[in-house]
């Protein structure tokens, strides 16, 4: 693709950076900042800056938050004893979205995956671990997405917490095989959360 402009093309090219966005969607997005009027693109690339300068991650269960302890797991109304499991942020947004979740959440940032160098030390499973060894945790829900990453990540969590005084649970498999947490639909989400089943029973199943 020939560009009349270096700044136009090297706008473009970071534009195409972002996921899911590609050289021709990325260039028509330039073109829709410079037809905007200049403010406009001076409060996008503003509020990016405050985020990246600004955002903190939850000291507790590692979601972001605009304070050191983010508004769930400071919410004296949320079931302590009650620990969600999940890949990441999006998937603590969706199980929100479903109003059938009342306990605290623990993002993992990831899921174990040899295949793209991710091993459990890159993932915030030290920290669960030493939340469950606490005493105040008397369940984990693992409601990671149903890959084999995400099962062989729910199997290395359920090792490591061998000999804990802690129940075990995953979603129920009214999420596909195969499928992202994040792109489940609300009432098949809630209901998945609120039918979970040991884990125990589903290493058996698989």
């Amino acid at each position: 693709m020939e560009y009349s402009s270096k700044l136009l093309e090297n706008a473009v090219y970071e534009m195409s950076q972002l996921p899911g966005i590609g050289k021709r969607t990325a260039l028509r997005l330039v073109l829709h900042l410079l037809k905007q009027p200049e403010e406009r693109t001076t409060y996008l690339a503003g509020s990016l800056m405050k985020l990246r300068e600004e955002i903190n991650f939850c000291s507790s269960c590692h979601n972001i938050s605009d304070t050191a302890l983010c508004e769930i797991c400071s919410n004296p109304k949320r079931d302590e004893s009650l620990v969600c499991v999940v890949e990441d942020i999006r998937d603590v947004m969706a199980i929100e979205n479903t109003s059938q979740y009342q306990g605290l959440y623990h993002v993992l940032g990831g899921k174990i995956s040899p295949m793209e160098g991710v091993g459990p030390q890159d993932l915030n499973i030290a920290s669960l671990v030493k939340k469950v060894k606490s005493g105040k945790v008397k369940e984990l829900i693992f409601a990671l997405s149903s890959t084999m990453e995400g099962d062989t990540t729910n199997f290395y969590m359920y090792k490591q917490l061998e000999g804990c005084d802690v129940t075990t649970s995953t979603i129920a498999r009214g999420i596909s095989v195969g499928d992202e947490l994040e792109y489940a639909d609300e009432i098949t989400l809630g209901r998945s959360i609120l039918n979970r089943v040991p884990f125990e029973s589903s290493i058996k199943a698989n």
